[in-house]
């Protein structure tokens, strides 16, 4: 799984989320337009600074920079769909997915 283009997509989907243009995004985000311009080329990776910055401008976590969320799904029906997908995880890896949540959780 390519991690880059998921986040360098992820703040492209942002951007038209919001209706923003580049630059407005970008003054929003505290980057220049270059480099927006160059991250939603795929041409360099984010810093974990500059996804920061994102993050804390647009008021999201960094794991929403790499998913899309079905928007129009009611909670009881997300929290469904979330347990169908969780019941096919191994032991395991229901671990590592409860510490991410619980640090979530803190965000």
């Amino acid at each position: 799984m390519n991690y880059q283009r998921l986040i360098t997509f992820g703040i492209k989907r942002l951007r038209e989320k919001q209706g923003m243009t580049q630059e407005q995004f970008s003054e929003k985000a505290g980057m220049s337009v270059q480099g927006l311009s160059n991250l939603e080329r795929n041409k360099y990776q984010p810093t974990a600074e500059t996804i920061d910055l994102i993050c804390k401008n647009f008021g999201i976590h960094p794991v929403d920079l790499l998913m899309d969320y079905p928007e129009d799904m009611e909670k009881g029906e997300l929290l469904r769909q979330i347990d169908v997908i969780l019941k096919t995880f191994p032991k395991e890896e229901l671990q590592k997915i409860y510490k991410v949540l619980s640090a979530l959780k803190d965000f």
